[in-house]
Order: C-alpha cells, then structure tokens, then sequence
C-alpha cells in the first residue's frame, strides 16, 4: 500500500490539529478515510464475531424496560449462532482488535501518523441494522469514528466527568442526558469523526452500518506504579533495608518522622539517575503493551521464502497489530516490540527496527549487513510483517 494521506481536512495541518482539536474539541473529516470503502461488509463482521479467537459483544436494547429487568443486555465471546437467533429489533455487535485479523486496516493507522503510534489502541468495529446503537456514552480516550458501510448518525453533546451519573442497573456506563447537542450529522462511508476524550456522543444506525473506531489511549498512573515494581524488582540494591533515624517513641508507635525519612529515600531514587532509568523502562514497557493477545499464525514462511519475496519486490513493514517503539537518550536508542525491552540488537537491527517503528517499507537492499535469519524471527515474533507488491 502507497503511503496514506493524512486523515485530515485540507485546510487543517497535523501541527494546528494537535494544537487545536486534540482532547479539546471534536473535528468532521469529510472523506478522512475513503479507502474503508467496499473494504469490508456487515456480513464479514458477522462471522468473525463468531470465530473463537475473536473478542466480541452482542449488545442489544429492549423497547421498554420491564421491571427488575435492565433494558440493555451485554453477551460476551465466544459467540455462538444461536446468540443471534430472535434478536429485538435494536442490537450491535462489537469486535475488538481488528487489526490482527486485517493487516490492509492495520495500515490505514498511517493516515494518523500524526499522533505517536504509542498511543495507538485498537480498531474496533461496530456492526448494528438499522435504529442500532450503544446508546448515550462517553469514553475516557480519544476516538476517530470512521464510518465503512451504511451510514450513522451521530450526535455529540456535553463535557463528561467523574460526577457524571450513569442510568443504574445497566451491564454498561449510559446516561439519559447529553446536554447541549453541538453536533448532530449523518456520515456516509469514508467520513471520519474526531471525538475527544469524555466528550458524550449518540450514534444511530440509519441503516445496515459498520463503524470503525480507532481508539488511541494513554497509560494511567496505576500501570505505571505497576510497571515501576516490576522493572524495579531487577535492581537487587533495592532490597537492602533502609538505615532511618531512630528517636525515642512508645512500642507500638509509628512516628511520622520515620514516614517522612522512607518517603525522602524514595523521591531521592525517583529524583536520581538510577531512578529515572526505571522510570524510563517502566513507561516503554506499559505503553509497548499490547491490550489483547497476539494471535499467532498457524504456518509462516521461512527464511528462503521470505528472501524471494523481497527479491520479487515484497518489502517489510512494522505489523501495526503489535507494538514496535523505541526511546533515544545520550546513552543510545533502546528498543520495546509488545512489553518487552529488545536487548543484544547491533547497530544494523537497531537501525532497521527503528526505521521500520516509525512506518518505513524496508527492501532486500536494506537488509545488507543483516543475517536473514534475524530478520525471520522478526517476522514470527509479529514485530513486522511482509507487504507483497502489488
């Protein structure tokens, strides 16, 4: 595939969204992705949501509420066909992680290379007949709704948050009031929405309709606390216990001048190189993570195979349904491919993995310098995958 343009109106550069429009306000990209056209239809959604590797929701909306009953009901993968069977009028069905069944998707994820790949989530699609919908909702990470079959009305209103009170008793976060409506447009097919984060929205199928959503999330402190213990876990000097002041105090006292002097050693690592060393790992660790598992292929090439599909004019590319990044200090580039960090890279694996982590379409020249069958376990371990010439 040619390189993308960026989903973006015309008169909007990458520089004035991001100053703009990111988390702050929603955007309509007319045409932001035209190529999701004819690429998929309501029937291939379908029958990957019933495949047993797949993680789908069914969700689906009574007309009224019956008592002690929610109106809404929420049934999980694996999904079987007779989950499908006399369905109320209103349902959807949502399936996750769409670009490990799809590398063609996977690549339209280059027509936003103007936010950091780490951000990237997922691709999620949302299949739902006609009056379909999740109902009135807002998600904690930013959004662009693109819109591949059918069309879906969409309408954005307030500004959620923490105290926002959602309709009780349901299997998912809805409210009833969305409050000033400030946008309200059908999209056709091609047509992207930019949705920041906590903003409400409302989309309505106005006939059969696929949506495809990619979600572009950061880590939350929690994670990275995580993250912090176990990379912490590597440095056997943090087990030595700490020397603290004593002072005169009853038995069963914790004073807390001894909570300040631990909490004084602990910013004093936070603060230190040594510190900032875990901290860095820490971070590329929890953002190199991938949501949902890998699916790992059944049969793959080997590595003569691979060599004559380069030399045919394949070329190869990071596998966007994995997570390639890597961070630059004085000390060197290091390099994460899925939580894990790349350690015993030369120059020219570092090299070549850092090209191809900032989207580049690598040929048999560039693999020069690099034993092929390096490069092979690459492409098994799902770090990137070969793109055939068309």
């Amino acid at each position: 595939m040619s390189a993308l343009k960026l989903c973006l109106p015309d008169s909007i550069t990458p520089e004035q969204f991001l100053s703009d429009y990111w988390q702050k306000k929603p955007l309509l990209i007319k045409q932001g992705l035209p190529q999701l056209i004819g690429m998929f239809e309501p029937d291939d959604i379908l029958g990957l949501a019933l495949d047993e590797d797949a993680t789908a929701r069914l969700l689906t909306q009574s007309a009224t509420k019956q008592a002690d009953e929610p109106q809404w009901q929420l049934r999980k993968s694996p999904l079987a066909e007779a989950d499908f069977d006399n369905l109320p009028d209103q349902w959807t069905v949502l399936v996750q992680n769409l670009e490990q069944w799809s590398p063609e998707l996977a690549q339209l994820w280059q027509a936003l290379d103007f936010i950091p790949q780490w951000q990237r989530d997922d691709i999620m699609v949302s299949y739902a007949p006609k009056g379909g919908s999740v109902g009135k909702h807002y998600d904690d990470y930013d959004v662009f709704l693109a819109q591949g079959y059918g069309q879906r009305r969409w309408q954005l209103g307030k500004l959620c948050d923490e105290q926002t009170e959602f309709v009780a008793d349901e299997p998912i976060r809805l409210f009833d009031d969305m409050g000033e409506i400030i946008f309200d447009e059908i999209l056709e097919p091609g047509d992207v929405l930019y949705v920041p984060p906590k903003l409400s929205h409302f989309g309505l199928a106005q006939d059969d309709c696929l949506t495809f959503s990619f979600g572009c999330r950061r880590p939350n402190l929690m994670q990275v606390i995580d993250s912090l213990a176990d990379v912490a876990t590597n440095d056997s000097a943090l087990f030595v216990p700490m020397l603290l002041p004593q002072a005169s105090q009853s038995s069963g006292e914790l004073q807390a001048d001894s909570i300040d002097a631990i909490t004084t050693q602990l910013s004093a690592l936070l603060q230190s190189e040594r510190g900032a060393d875990i901290i860095r790992q820490a971070v590329c660790e929890v953002v190199s993570k991938r949501q949902y598992d890998v699916l790992v292929p059944e049969e793959t090439m080997n590595t003569d195979e691979m060599i004559t599909a380069l030399a045919d004019g394949a070329t190869l590319q990071a596998d966007y349904s994995n997570r390639l990044l890597y961070n630059q200090t004085n000390e060197g580039i290091t390099l994460y491919a899925n939580g894990q960090r790349l350690d015993g890279l030369d120059e020219t694996a570092t090299a070549l993995l850092v090209r191809l982590s900032n989207g580049a379409h690598l040929t048999l020249d560039d693999m020069e310098g690099i034993d092929p069958d390096e490069v092979m376990e690459w492409l098994e371990n799902g770090w990137i995958w070969i793109d055939y010439a068309e």
